[in-house]
């Protein structure tokens, strides 16, 4: 069914010849913040600017269902259960100081992650670039791999509450999110129709900040995109490399486009379809489970569609009001009887300023599960969340 969804979003993009261009917030390496020039210092030999920025979001999540708190945990025997709560997601800041023409480096740390356990925690990229042309740049240090169309987008302008449940399994296996090693990355015929970006990457895959890699293993990713996220879009991704000394591999397809319908609204739609080692899971199981069978039998794999329609405004500092709905089916163990998650998030936000400095998010995030676990998060559930973003 979830390839069904996948291809027919394919399809229909591809009968939308008349697609024009739209200011897209998406950028190639991803960035994670907006940064504003501070402090310009012109020295012979090479220049130095260091720029700050940041954003900083705030909900409010109320469970509407009895037994399952704000998030998302099912406690049945619970005295109270915590059904609404104010609290911080989001508190970004981030410093990038190009050193030269050449030379860009750049730290990305969330304070809000200060409340819990900090462990592999806080700190989200901090990594030095080259440039050497439009075709050939190097990342070295802790970033974001491009496995996916979610890698190119920082999760404050995202047209969701938050990225899918498999970014976040794919991420946690290695394969996204923030990672440590290097990567290759460029873009070819930009001025073509079909213009082609590449990234290639090698990561040690145990996630961020970390002191080492935890085998001698390492996850090796390359994405290939051709077209315009400002019309049309199609990415191809693929990944292998050894975990503990098994094999395991990661592959994937995404769509993402726009198409005007009037001269202010315009359909923004994104569709991504994964497949892979669930090399996490595997190694979570006791040995008497995992030695009868190896990592090459646990697969996850996931798709999901985000269609968000977006009006144009000019109404003082208000720029936009947007409507998405985003439906998501993930299984983290489709060759066993494990649990299927589908997830529905329908949105409504106020945009303000120029790329979201300030948002407000009125959202709804309902899972529902093919089998309920008591006692844990792999429990049907339903969130009403508010929330309040500034990027500076």
């Amino acid at each position: 069914m979830h390839t069904r969804i996948l291809f027919s979003a394919a399809l229909f993009f591809l009968f939308i010849p008349y697609a024009h261009a739209y200011v897209s917030t998406a950028v190639w390496p991803p960035a994670d913040t907006t940064a504003r020039d501070t402090t310009i210092e012109k020295i012979t030999g090479f220049i130095k600017k260091i720029s700050f920025g940041g954003v900083f979001q705030a909900r409010y999540t109320a469970s509407l269902v009895r037994d399952v708190d704000v998030n998302g945990i099912h406690r049945p025997d619970a005295e109270e259960v915590v059904r609404n709560s104010f609290s911080i997601k989001r508190a970004r800041l981030q410093a990038k100081a190009q050193v030269s023409d050449r030379f860009t480096a750049a730290v990305l740390i969330n304070l809000a992650e200060f409340s819990g356990d900090t462990k592999g925690k806080v700190l989200e990229n901090a990594y030095i670039s080259y440039r050497w042309n439009d075709a050939v740049n190097f990342t070295v240090g802790q970033f974001r791999p491009s496995f996916g169309l979610e890698d190119l987008y920082p999760v404050d302008i995202i047209r969701s509450m938050d990225f899918s449940n498999q970014y976040y399994a794919f991420g946690s296996n290695g394969w996204q999110s923030f990672q440590i090693g290097v990567s290759m990355f460029g873009s070819f015929n930009k001025d073509s129709k079909v213009p082609v970006k590449y990234a290639v990457s090698v990561v040690n895959g145990n996630n961020r900040n970390q002191v080492s890699d935890n085998d001698n293993g390492k996850l090796a990713t390359a994405r290939l995109e051709f077209g315009n996220m400002n019309k049309l879009s199609l990415g191809l991704n693929g990944g292998f490399g050894a975990v503990k000394r098994q094999g395991v591999y990661a592959s994937g397809l995404d769509v993402s486009g726009v198409i005007p319908l009037a001269p202010k609204w315009d359909l923004q739609l994104q569709s991504e379809y994964k497949l892979g080692n669930n090399h996490q899971l595997y190694y979570s199981m006791a040995d008497s489970i995992r030695s009868r069978e190896g990592v090459s039998r646990y697969i996850m794999d996931g798709v999901y569609i985000l269609p968000n329609f977006r009006y144009k405004i000019n109404y003082h500092k208000l720029t936009s009001i947007e409507f998405s709905m985003r439906y998501e089916y993930f299984d983290e163990d489709k060759k066993h009887d494990g649990a299927i998650r589908q997830s529905y998030i329908p949105m409504i936000s106020l945009a303000f300023l120029k790329d979201y400095g300030g948002r407000i998010q009125l959202g709804m995030q309902i899972d529902q599960y093919n089998k309920d676990i008591p006692g844990t998060k792999t429990h049907n559930s339903n969130l009403l969340i508010v929330q309040v973003q500034c990027r500076f």
